[in-house]
């Protein structure tokens, strides 16, 4: 078994024993395992791709740093000064993690033609702006800046849930104008990136239930999958390809 194999084992594993603690309650343990699986994740990325890219390379950074912050407060023991590290980690770690979805849009940004996409796509693009809107709409209400949350709070939220919709709209325009097997998985990861997110929306205001978190958490290591999995293909069109082969 080579080293790749080890670490693919590793989260499978990791993945596993969250499962089993998250159900069986011990949620300490379960929301350790949980920050633990995307920095082994980048970890494997690192180590065994070649084929990496500046702007996949950092939103995989971003993302791993921002649940290694959450799980090192989440560790210390509380005190009188642990209000203070969770807002830290709050703002912070949310702030990565919109700068790691950011990235990535530059990531898939990168192989678009505008132009293309502004011309064939339009009423796609107006029909994914009117759901965008109704979408941050129906986030913010949920967040509800009433429940002890400061402004600033609220607009890092707003933020932080526009980013997420936008990445879901331009992976989707991205498998409309490459319409590969490379931009497909990137969609598909996408979105089940997005779904988690509105999962854990459903999970922190709404109602802390195991399952949601398992959910959530099992969209996660999907959307991951589908991420390393693209990284193996070119962004060449169908009918290139056909070109190709004839």
């Amino acid at each position: 078994m080579n080293k790749s194999k080890v670490l693919a084992s590793l989260v499978i594993v990791i993945y596993i024993l969250f499962t089993i603690f998250g159900f069986i309650g011990e949620q300490v343990v379960a929301f350790t395992l949980d920050a633990l699986i995307l920095p082994v994740i980048a970890i494997a990325y690192f180590v065994f791709y070649k084929n990496k890219t500046r702007y996949f390379s950092l939103f995989l950074i971003f993302y791993a740093l921002s649940d290694l912050m959450g799980l090192i407060i989440n560790l210390i023991p509380y005190s009188e000064s642990s209000s203070l590290l969770y807002e830290i980690d709050y703002y912070v770690g949310n702030a990565m993690y919109v700068l790691s979805y950011t990235f990535l849009i530059i990531e898939i940004c990168r192989s678009l033609n505008f132009l293309h996409v502004l011309k064939n796509y339009t009423i796609h693009i107006i029909v994914l702006t009117m759901l965008n809107i109704y979408l941050v709409y129906v986030l913010q209400v949920i967040v509800d800046p009433e429940k002890e949350m400061l402004k600033v709070g609220y607009y890092l939220e707003l933020v932080y849930n526009i980013v997420m919709l936008l990445l879901l709209s331009v992976s989707l325009l991205n498998y409309f104008y490459r319409d590969n097997k490379k931009a497909l998985f990137m969609f598909i990861g996408t979105l089940c990136l997005v779904f988690s997110e509105v999962i854990d929306v459903a999970y922190i205001y709404i109602t802390q239930r195991n399952l949601l978190n398992f959910i959530a958490t099992t969209l996660v290591v999907a959307a991951f999958y589908f991420f390393c999995k693209q990284i193996g293909y070119k962004n060449i069109k169908e009918e290139d390809l056909d070109d190709i082969y004839v």
